[in-house]
């Protein structure tokens, strides 16, 4: 058999509903943010919190406040209780601290650098590998 009638049929690179999908169950859309935020909306004083604190750092941003601005915290959040424990330590220090440094929490829910294993609380944030993010 001859090149030519080899490729006689050639089967097309676009096609690709054979291989498509083939080990997707089901699809169903993320809810939106808007929803997200209606249906759990952040209270008046982690709102105020925010504020606030953009404010501090924006006023150092633009040479306002001499203070320095340091975000420290973990690689990435996986349990709650030690992320709350943390940051009641961390509250501590920024008091202690608030004349020299606005201290940030760095909290990350994924782990985008990960390739093998977990891929963080935004993936997987029942820790089961179930993935239910909605």
């Amino acid at each position: 058999m001859t090149h030519a009638q080899h490729s006689a049929h050639p089967v097309s690179t676009h096609d690709t509903t054979r291989i498509d999908d083939t080990r997707i169950k089901a699809v169903r859309p993320l809810i939106t943010p808007a929803l997200l935020q209606e249906w759990l909306p952040a209270p008046d004083a982690a709102q105020s919190l925010v504020e606030t604190s953009r404010a501090a750092i924006s006023r150092v941003l633009h040479g306002q406040d001499d203070r320095l601005v340091v975000v420290v915290g973990p690689c990435s959040i996986h349990d709650h209780s030690q992320a709350m424990e943390y940051a009641h330590a961390l509250k501590a220090q920024a008091d202690a601290l608030g004349n020299e440094l606005i201290l940030v929490m760095r909290v990350y829910f994924e782990k985008p650098r990960t390739t093998v294993g977990w891929k963080g609380y935004i993936n997987d944030p029942h820790l089961d590998g179930s993935f239910a993010i909605n």
